[in-house]
């Protein structure tokens, strides 16, 4: 099939995908498994293809992406504060979305796809919707997103690499709270739904929430 050459193909092309956002540790992945298997529906996950679109991003255009490569652990995590840390990191600028668009749209159109990870930026989704309930995002608290972390017990895999763990683990816990509040005033800004995620929230409650919104 070609590729759309219109915004109105690009959206109608895309339509059988519904997007899950939002900031880490939210529990999307978890949600959007069970979800593609309760809906007969393929899932993306844009997370597990960082590591290709970062080896196919060139320099040129993903200048974020680039200088971050060249950093070591404690430049990426201890020596600068998490408002410069959220500013710079690649993925919250939208470096490489393109490449999970050009994924979604090499997928089978006749059936559902899930599409979730923290990469799914609401200001660069709206414009590929031809519906607005074919799309949600997390919020979750600092508390929640602590308590996922230390669950899957990944709390301190960054911070552990480097000279300072506990300030690159504060800085990092920071950074994602900030991230958080940017994807909602983004979400608020394009008129899209966005859900909060605390520690009372369970996951049978949230798979409803997210499955009734998806597919009514």
């Amino acid at each position: 099939m070609p590729a759309p050459d219109s915004p109105d193909q690009l959206r109608a092309a895309l339509s059988n995908v519904r997007w899950l956002g939002g900031g880490s540790g939210a529990g999307k992945t978890a949600i959007a498994k069970r979800l593609a298997q309760t809906h007969g529906a393929h899932l993306y996950s844009s997370d597990d293809t960082m590591q290709d679109h970062a080896a196919r991003c060139r320099a040129t255009i993903c200048p974020r992406l680039d200088a971050f490569k060249r950093m070591n652990m404690d430049d990426r995590w201890v020596n600068r504060s998490p408002r410069d840390m959220l500013d710079s990191f690649h993925w919250f600028a939208g470096e490489g979305f393109e490449l999970i668009v050009h994924d979604l749209l090499a997928l089978p159109r006749d059936m559902p796809v899930i599409a979730e990870g923290f990469r799914l930026l609401p200001r660069l989704v709206a414009p590929l919707l031809s519906d607005g309930r074919h799309a949600l995002w997390f919020l979750p608290t600092p508390a929640f997103r602590r308590q996922a972390f230390d669950a899957r017990g990944s709390t301190w895999d960054i911070p552990n690499r480097t000279s300072d763990p506990e300030r690159a683990l504060a800085n990092l816990l920071a950074r994602d709270a900030m991230f958080t509040d940017r994807v909602q005033a983004e979400c608020h800004q394009n008129d899209l739904f966005a859900l909060a995620v605390d520690v009372a929230s369970s996951e049978a409650d949230l798979m409803r929430c997210v499955g009734e919104w998806f597919f009514g």
